[in-house]
């Protein structure tokens, strides 16, 4: 898809993606080698939105297969239409069940979730894992044959091979630490708050009728927020949210009423707006 890391930047930032310098650069080499590219940091820096942007740069379908405790093979690979088969079978009494089940366990039944989705098909596809970390372990085993072979074998239908490989993105929170044959079947990309200058871009990228003044000042006071200890740090997301916010109310700079009033704009429990209310020294942003 790339033929450089400066092509990588360039196309992404087309579609309102600033990439680092390692953001980019990782991106072109799990397109140049055919690698899954694993990507940890702190929820709300931009992992899920790369995959995004990615698929919209090579004009590829964006498939999502989305974590959580207790998922299994059946809402990630596959699985069979149950109720369609009970129908066929009634419509099919007379018949022998040889028959029967041949008809029954064929393409017409199968239900395909994510996995198998992404490597079925001679469309350029992306694949996003999102929150693999929610995810049981036992999944994992799962993941690690379809990113091992990029096949899937259905027992009544036999094994499907990707005839184009999907680009492949991992995302984690880090709640559990992956195993490490995961690990070694990707790229690894850790994303964390990016620095002044990148989310100042960044601000004024995503809100552009913000004051250049504004977006500045902004910027300096949820770098301010993330030196506390609090519970939940603001991330790009939120201090994103913030700018459109003070947009929204018209505020022409960040006086310490504004900034009390929306401080639940960017933190989201009650004991961190009552330490950064407290703590937070505008005068010395």
């Amino acid at each position: 898809m790339f033929a450089s890391v400066d092509e990588v930047s360039a196309r992404l930032a087309e579609t309102g993606y600033l990439a680092s310098p390692a953001v980019a650069t990782t991106v072109f080499l799990a397109d140049r080698l055919g690698k899954p590219l694993l990507v940890e940091g702190p929820a709300g820096v931009g992992k899920t939105e790369l995959a995004k942007a990615v698929a919209q740069v090579a004009g590829a379908r964006l498939v999502r297969l989305q974590c959580y405790e207790g998922i299994d093979e059946s809402r990630a690979l596959y699985e069979w239409n149950h109720a369609k088969q009970l129908l066929r079978i009634s419509a099919g009494r007379d018949e022998a069940w040889d028959e029967t089940r041949t008809d029954i366990f064929s393409e017409e039944f199968l239900l395909a979730r994510p996995l198998l989705t992404a490597i079925r098909g001679d469309e350029p596809k992306v694949l996003l894992i999102d929150e693999t970390d929610k995810a049981d372990v036992e999944v994992e085993g799962l993941l690690l044959e379809v990113l091992s072979d990029f096949q899937v074998t259905v027992p009544e239908l036999g094994t499907i091979t990707a005839a184009r490989r999907p680009f492949v993105v991992l995302t984690s929170n880090a709640s559990r630490e992956l195993s490490e044959a995961l690990r070694r079947r990707c790229l690894f990309l850790h994303i964390g708050f990016p620095d002044e200058e990148l989310e100042h871009r960044i601000v004024r990228l995503k809100v552009p009728g913000i004051d250049e003044a504004l977006a500045v000042s902004l910027v300096r006071v949820v770098r301010a927020l993330r030196e506390m200890d609090l519970r939940k740090v603001p991330s790009v997301a939120e201090t994103i949210d913030w700018a459109r916010t003070l947009l929204a109310l018209g505020a022409g700079t960040l006086e310490e009423t504004v900034v009390r009033e929306t401080l639940g704009v960017v933190l989201k429990h009650q004991e961190d707006v009552v330490k950064a209310a407290s703590k937070l020294d505008l005068d010395a942003v």
